[in-house]
């Protein structure tokens, strides 16, 4: 396990970090909009800055701590989850799915809504796992990047298979090995997100775009085209388009990469790099067509019949949101318990029927349709083989890489 030490960020991490909060994932509200993911420098210089802060390191372990579990006794779970991600009746003073667990299991959740992004949250639990303390949380929902951070500490604890029957037998196949929890060992995804291409039909007005080479090059869409200032994204999807593997590229990818957004910014191809506030530009009809977050576009198509979306030949770029057990949680088998749950097809429906992101769960689709068929044969929220097939993660960054991209692409955008 990698050892907890302090780390300090680059200037311009620094700077990709206020970008992120100022307008990308981490600025926005969870209901009608994606929060933060693995964006700028978040993925190992925002847990840089937030370790500067005099807390010891933490000893190296094999894989998490677990206190005694009282789970036979006290049949209670307690649930840390971000704002507007769980079902919620019309009084908005319940949750059905948790509701109904209760009743099966008597088992209790304490469910609170206390993360608003990952930088934040993890300076919240940052100083008990780093002293081998209690957090007080039995689940958390974390990125990807910090899910990875975290089990990398030895920060949470490995998962009991027998346990998560469903989970298993369940979970979509492309989320089964992420680079930094293979064979999901530690993790399981609450929901996905996705990064896709986005347009605007009125704006395009019969041109064709199939693809980032169309979106670049086509000359007729010259300062109508958006890419977003999130690193990650705009990079991983000009790899794809380069025919590189965002979960395998070099130095000499990345680079190549870049070249083909400078290129495309010096001819005024790319009218701007934005956060979300791609979402006002497109539905103007200011970009014609631009890289977008899938979550997103779930609200603008039903807001407005000009926008879709398209899933490029050469893929798309997914990340997740994950339940892990920290260390010296109190109630590990029922928490083990409720991530199995949302695994089970009936209760994973009701939470994509109102939460609208990426369902990790196989065979939802007939259940969803009961529920709201148009939902059940949205892409973005239930993949079809084809789209799930095309899928691709940024892998994970050493600090050496982070800081150089960083950089390079700062210099790109003029961060």
């Amino acid at each position: 396990m990698e050892q907890y030490e302090p780390e300090r960020l680059s200037p311009v991490q620094l700077a990709a970090l206020r970008r992120s909060f100022r307008n990308g994932r981490a600025s926005l509200s969870r209901r009608s909009l994606l929060r933060a993911s693995a964006g700028g420098a978040l993925a190992v210089g925002g847990l840089g800055a937030l370790s500067a802060c005099g807390i010891p390191a933490a000893g190296k372990t094999q894989g998490g701590v677990s206190a005694e579990d009282h789970s036979a006794k006290e049949k209670t779970i307690n649930f840390s989850n971000w704002t507007e991600y769980m079902d919620v009746d019309d009084s908005e003073k319940h949750h059905p799915t948790l509701d109904a667990f209760t009743q099966r299991t008597g088992i209790k959740v304490k469910y609170t809504e206390d993360i608003n992004d990952n930088v934040e949250f993890f300076g919240k639990i940052k100083p008990q796992l780093a002293a081998g303390q209690d957090t007080g949380r039995d689940i958390i929902v974390v990125t990807d990047w910090l899910a990875a951070r975290l089990i990398r500490f030895g920060w949470v604890q490995k998962l009991n298979a027998s346990n998560l029957p469903h989970a298993f037998t369940n979970l979509s196949d492309q989320f089964r090995n992420p680079d930094w929890d293979p064979g999901r060992a530690y993790s399981y995804p609450w929901q996905g997100i996705s990064t896709v291409i986005a347009y605007n039909k009125k704006a395009l007005d019969g041109i064709e775009v199939k693809s980032l080479s169309d979106m670049l090059d086509n000359p007729k869409l010259k300062g109508r085209v958006g890419f977003l200032s999130e690193m990650r994204d705009s990079v991983g999807m000009t790899l794809l388009d380069l025919g590189k593997d965002p979960e395998k590229f070099t130095d000499d990818d990345f680079d190549a990469a870049i070249a083909r957004m400078q290129k495309a910014v010096d001819k005024g191809q790319i009218r701007r790099f934005t956060g979300n506030d791609y979402t006002s530009d497109l539905t103007k009809g200011d970009f014609a067509a631009c890289i977008a977050w899938a979550g997103d576009v779930v609200q603008l198509k039903a807001d407005s019949p000009d926008v879709d979306f398209l899933i490029p030949d050469s893929g798309y770029l997914t990340s997740t949101d994950n339940m892990l057990i920290p260390n010296k949680a109190r109630h590990k088998t029922n928490a083990e318990r409720l991530m199995d749950y949302y695994y089970e097809p009936e209760p994973a429906a009701e939470l994509a029927a109102y939460i609208n992101y990426v369902c990790p769960v196989d065979g939802v689709k007939p259940y969803l349709a009961k529920i709201d068929k148009n939902a059940a044969n949205n892409p973005l929220i239930i993949p079809d083989k084809a789209m799930a097939a095309k899928s691709h993660a940024f892998r994970s960054l050493t600090q050496k890489e982070e800081t150089a991209y960083e950089e390079k692409f700062a210099k790109l955008t003029g961060a």
